[in-house]
């Protein structure tokens, strides 16, 4: 039994010092009972330092409130991607991010784990990023050209609706403005690309056109994205602009923004206030000239609801507010969209197909595309890809809509055999019919319809 447990705990001890990321774990006490190779990596010690010794004497300049492993013991509640700043016992400064979580046994607490990611190597990809975002941006200040930094105008959103082509018309008047604007509308109904026509459409069309998804970016990484790094932040941190001065000059597009840490938006309100922008890690402000332009993919008022986003930064990014219409709300623009995805794939793929057939253009305007012009788009490049004669069929949907399509008409098959639904339908429509032919007089409709004047009276009544 006792050899059976030694060889378990060699088994665990090999596969927790494979996993790719830090592990530490302390007993109750605050001993270091588990410390794997890459945790060590990370916070530049060796495993035989921290070991079977007591946390705070390992890491002497952490204590019971900066210490995220003593913190969750005392409360019993877990921590997720928190970074932790520290210097070890060798006078190195430390920083990685952590999600911590209270050991518990039979409903006690017996200890805690900590799950570290080095955040250099974050930071590193970070820098990459903004390095990236420069790089780009250096044709367009030399040029002095707007045609690197959009590929849209306003005239590329395709559309018959009226409701939209409004829209369109609204935001060509409001893009002379520098006020902030705020653009929400579900995922796929175009939003970057109207925020790249308003800024084709701008005073600042000559200057940059910086894009950031909150989402794409964790939480710990986006505060120095956005703002820049100062020289001496972090360990190995450089002077580095943060796409505020990356887009000086011209409009930056935070899509997603409701996904922004609250703390941080406190910051971006600051910067919408002032125009004064600090480096991650410096003590001095520098003006940029930025116009912002935020996007979400839900409703402002569920974001405000959910606390997703703070009320004063709403407020002064909804000085100019534009809704972008799902597909589901122009049905026009179905068949418009349809035509012009099938003539595009055609020069694409050197097809000649002429169009949808019935049944799948009366699908197309029954279904919901939650994923809208981006889901129609992708559905008709695909049929495309598959089609073999001159009009795409519903043999050609994607198996998800095949199966919707299926499903539909099965519903219908079965309403359209319920005989007592057919024969009612079919007995208001003789009724109406008599009716009309008569001018309203039901003892001649009544003669018409060969039955009695009481009968006919009595189903005008049913039938209401």
């Amino acid at each position: 039994m006792t050899k059976l447990h030694v060889k378990s705990k060699e088994v665990l001890s090999a596969i927790l010092n494979g996993i790719d990321e830090g592990i530490h774990v302390v007993d109750l006490n605050g001993k270091t009972i588990y410390y794997n190779e890459i945790a060590a990596k990370h916070d530049g010690m060796n495993v035989n330092e921290v070991l079977d010794r007591p946390l705070l004497s390992a890491f002497p300049s952490l204590n019971e409130q900066t210490s995220t492993l003593l913190k969750v013991m005392k409360t019993n509640k877990p921590i997720y991607n928190q970074s932790q700043s520290y210097v070890n016992a060798h006078g190195h400064q430390i920083e990685t991010i952590n999600t911590t979580l209270p050991i518990r046994v039979s409903g006690k607490t017996v200890g805690a784990v900590e799950i570290a990611k080095d955040y250099s190597r974050l930071k590193l990809l970070s820098e990459r990023l903004l390095d990236l975002q420069k790089k780009m941006e250096l044709p367009v200040k030399k040029k002095k050209k707007s045609s690197t930094s959009t590929q849209y105008t306003l005239d590329s959103i395709l559309t018959v609706s009226s409701d939209l082509m409004a829209v369109k018309d609204e935001a060509k008047k409001l893009a002379k403005s520098d006020s902030p604007i705020m653009v929400f509308g579900e995922s796929g109904c175009g939003k970057e690309l109207f925020v790249q026509g308003i800024h084709h459409a701008s005073l600042r069309a000559e200057g940059p056109f910086i894009a950031q998804n909150c989402a794409a970016i964790p939480e710990t990484l986006l505060e120095s994205i956005l703002f820049g790094t100062s020289k001496g932040s972090y360990t190995g941190a450089v002077d580095r602009p943060g796409l505020f001065e990356l887009a000086d000059g011209g409009t930056l597009f935070l899509d997603e923004i409701h996904t922004m840490p609250i703390e941080l938006q406190a910051k971006l309100l600051r910067v919408l206030e002032d125009g004064l922008v600090r480096r991650v890690g410096s003590t001095e402000s520098f003006f940029v000239n930025v116009r912002i332009i935020a996007a979400m993919n839900v409703h402002p008022q569920i974001a405000l609801e959910k606390q997703q986003i703070r009320d004063d930064l709403f407020y002064r990014l909804n000085v100019l507010t534009f809704r972008l219409l799902p597909l589901r709300e122009r049905q026009e623009d179905i068949p418009f969209l349809t035509e012009h995805f099938i003539s595009s794939f055609n020069l694409a793929f050197k097809k000649s197909v002429i169009g949808v057939n019935a049944k799948v253009m009366t699908y197309f305007k029954t279904y919901g595309w939650p994923g809208n012009v981006r889901e129609l788009k992708h559905t008709i490049e695909y049929m495309m890809n598959v089609c073999e004669g001159e009009f795409l069929t519903e043999i050609d949907l994607p198996v998800m809509l095949k199966q919707n399509f299926m499903h539909t008409k099965m519903e219908k098959k079965i309403i359209s055999l319920s005989l007592r639904n057919n024969l009612q339908q079919l007995e208001k429509e003789l009724i109406k019919d008599a009716l009309q032919q008569t001018d309203g007089n039901i003892n001649q409709a009544a003669q018409l319809l060969e039955i009695p004047r009481q009968t006919l009276q009595y189903k005008l009544q049913k039938l209401k």
